[in-house]
């Protein structure tokens, strides 16, 4: 994450809000950025012109984001400094407000959204049956739910990572169960950050994406054939008429993932080559010492923690 710093959004000024380590700003970089981010630009196509709920909005960046196709939003979280910080940073747009509310318990009329946004809030929650239910009383009979939660079997099970901040995390089939009743129309998707390598036309006439993913012995099969990180299930009480994307990419042009994955690579073989070089010299010190020879340092007159930084060549201040 970067230093926190002011930031202008249109003739308003605020600084950060304070970095949690769970809720997301819109100062951190990189992967996180990534994931978070892309959830917005997902949702904000079906956004136009729309009557939308962005719940658990947190600092309010996403509602922000939708505010710029929907005719209006209205950005809902439990934290009053998020609220109180989202209606500084962001309240000078017309269409977009930001209330404190328990998006578990939402005291709003029957069919007030065309679209509810609700990401990472799911596994924040333990009354998530609550949660879903107030999602479809709130929407319009041919209104959009898009939400979004970690897989538990990638997220938790695989890693072996437990987050302190989640309540109850759910496998695939307990999220559909959950939605099931509600929504009876269910697109469900996979996010994960990729390594890939891209091949896209240059002249504006693709209108299909080809992907293929290589196994460990490298045989290639058609589609992305990985274990999602989070799911995003695009919900609806009727069939949808929408050209829903079978595959949505984001990036950012500076390629800031990538360059912070090369500026690690670069540290690692610095350092793989420094230690190689210390693994030298320790050999010939081992090797004068067996010999009965004075090695070029004299261990003896100087201190151990002294010696060992000297070694190392770190700071001997």
């Amino acid at each position: 994450m970067s230093e926190p710093s002011p930031i202008k959004s249109g003739p308003i000024t605020s600084v950060p809000l304070d970095f949690t380590g769970e809720r997301f700003t819109p100062e951190c970089v990189r992967e996180i950025w990534y994931e978070h981010w892309h959830r917005y630009v997902f949702a904000r196509a079906f956004a136009r012109g729309k009557r939308v709920l962005d719940a658990a909005c947190g600092e309010g960046y996403g509602s922000a984001l939708l505010a710029g196709e929907a005719a209006s939003v209205l950005g809902i979280d439990i934290a009053e400094d998020a609220i109180m910080h989202a209606s500084a940073r962001y309240g000078d747009r017309a269409n977009l407000r930001f209330a404190r509310g328990d998006c578990t318990a939402l005291n709003v009329p029957a069919a007030s959204f065309d679209l509810i946004a609700s990401f990472e809030t799911l596994e924040h929650v333990g009354a998530q049956e609550a949660l879903i239910g107030g999602f479809a009383h709130a929407l319009a009979d041919d209104g959009v739910l898009i939400i979004s939660s970690p897989d538990k079997r990638s997220y938790s099970d695989i890693s072996g990572f437990r987050n302190e901040f989640h309540v109850r995390e759910l496998y695939r089939d307990e999220l559909l169960a959950l939605l099931k009743p509600y929504f009876p129309f269910i697109h469900l998707y996979g996010q994960k950050l990729l390594f890939q390598s891209t091949i896209w036309s240059l002249d504006g006439t693709a209108q299909t994406v080809a992907s293929v993913t290589a196994a460990a012995d490298r045989e290639s099969q058609a589609g992305l054939d990985y274990d999602p990180l989070y799911f995003i299930a695009v919900c609806s009480k009727r069939p949808l008429t929408l050209d829903l994307p079978g595959v949505a990419l984001f990036g950012d042009r500076e390629e800031s993932v990538y360059q912070h994955y090369n500026g690690e690579v670069r540290k690692n073989m610095a350092a793989g080559a420094r230690l190689a070089q210390l693994e030298a010299e320790v050999a010939t010190l081992r090797r004068e010492l067996e010999n009965g020879v004075a090695p070029a340092i004299d261990v003896a007159s100087v201190p151990r923690t002294s010696w060992w930084r000297r070694l190392f060549g770190a700071n001997t201040r």
